[in-house]
């Protein structure tokens, strides 16, 4: 559906994607002028589609918290041109228990299942674990010696070892489901390639299922099986979903985080020299990296006034992150990294019902992983030039593919 522009209403545009050279941690220069220009925008989707951008803070957190606009998955349309993802939507439902593709009242039963297994209580508990897991990573790369790519030795087990225990998925298949998500999650993947990854985690999560229905283990998949609530379908898809994202998104904070405080020297100092500025640098890295980078879509059950703009019933709106963290409005100088600052109210993980599960999670993770990084190894630095680390530009999460450090 295209929108109705009013007169004086720019022409849609193509999502802004490309970043500036030497500007690796920087979203695409476009969307300062957009935001402060007109924050809702006529987008031009991949296909023919039109909808709009939103790029303030104020309005993503409107879009997000508003239950005129629906999460549902035929909503769902990409910014970008990615064809698995497009073929999906269009032929496929809402996989059962994949509760991001639902509104209320079936996203709330999926969510009030889960909701006290993340507490912040609950994942309190797991810090001491949580800390030794991440000595034990750090032992591995100190006897290893360098040079290491930090993604492979310590961004990604982490993360991955820490929602299997969680979950209760082997952590001895980690190369099939790590292979499975970094297929799906590329640009470029086919759909054929994209359905065989989907299926084959599927498939392998399934069979999971039916083993835990057979002994149930002290784990939260065993503890969902035995609710009795949910059936199996139902089941793989919450496991795929919390799977997926409990690793890939902290692991690319990890390690992008890593190589953003060696690109920012003065910012490492201060964060090594003062532990206590720890929690606020996890959050000015989350604001400043916003890894999310290709928006989130909605779509309007009726017409909304938003921005002095009328979104019309069944219009997709995509919300920026990475606009909205970088908005003056909400944080000072926000194209500037400061550990220092208070960067509460940022959007990466979300806002409103459907916020991150699993945000308190990720933030434990990375308030060990920094600090006890930087304390085992006070002389750690990139080992190519910083220009040369290659970019997850390619993938829906941004990070880096690879991290080679020394020390």
């Amino acid at each position: 559906m295209a929108p109705t522009l009013s007169a004086g209403t720019p022409a849609p545009i193509t999502m802004p994607t490309e970043r500036s050279a030497g500007c690796p941690f920087d979203p695409p220069p476009e969307l300062g002028p957009l935001r402060e220009g007109q924050p809702v925008q006529p987008l031009a989707y991949p296909g023919g589609h039109t909808g709009w951008l939103v790029t303030s803070h104020a309005l993503v957190r409107t879009v997000l918290a508003d239950p005129r606009f629906s999460s549902r998955m035929e909503f769902r349309r990409p910014a970008i041109h990615r064809p698995a993802i497009e073929e999906m939507i269009t032929s496929d439902r809402v996989p059962a228990g994949m509760f991001i593709g639902m509104d209320a009242p079936e996203h709330t039963r999926y969510r009030r299942l889960l909701t006290g297994e993340f507490t912040v209580r609950r994942m309190r508990q797991l810090e001491p674990w949580i800390e030794r897991v991440t000595d034990e990573h750090l032992d591995a790369m100190e006897q290893a010696g360098p040079p290491v790519d930090l993604v492979a030795a310590f961004a990604l087990p982490i993360p991955s070892l820490v929602i299997c225990e969680l979950l209760g998925v082997p952590y001895a298949d980690r190369e099939r489901f790590q292979h499975d998500t970094r297929v799906a999650m590329t640009l470029e993947s086919t759909p054929e390639e994209f359905d065989a990854a989907r299926h084959s985690l599927g498939g392998y999560l399934r069979e999971l299922v039916l083993r835990k229905r057979a002994e149930p283990a002290d784990d939260l998949l065993s503890g969902l099986v035995t609710g009795g609530e949910l059936n199996d379908e139902e089941l793989t898809g919450i496991a795929m979903m919390l799977l997926v994202a409990g690793h890939e998104t902290t692991a690319n904070m990890i390690s992008l985080g890593v190589l953003t405080l060696l690109a920012h020297p003065g910012q490492l100092a201060a964060v090594r020299d003062d532990p206590s500025l720890t929690e606020n640098a996890v959050e000015e890295l989350l604001r400043y990296l916003s890894i999310i980078q290709f928006g989130t879509q909605r779509g309007a059950l009726e017409d909304v006034e938003l921005g002095g703009v009328t979104i019309r019933a069944g219009e997709v709106v995509t919300v920026s992150i990475p606009a909205g963290n970088r908005d003056p409005e909400r944080f000072d100088d926000p194209d500037t990294l400061d550990v220092t600052r208070s960067a509460a109210g940022h959007l990466s993980f979300g806002h409103g019902v459907h916020q991150c599960l699993g945000q308190q999670l990720a933030r434990i993770e990375l308030r060990c992983a920094y600090p006890a990084l930087f304390r085992r190894f006070p002389t750690l630095r990139s080992a190519v030039p910083i220009e040369e680390v290659p970019l997850r530009a390619d993938m829906n999460i941004y990070g880096v593919h690879q991290l080679p450090v020394t020390w």
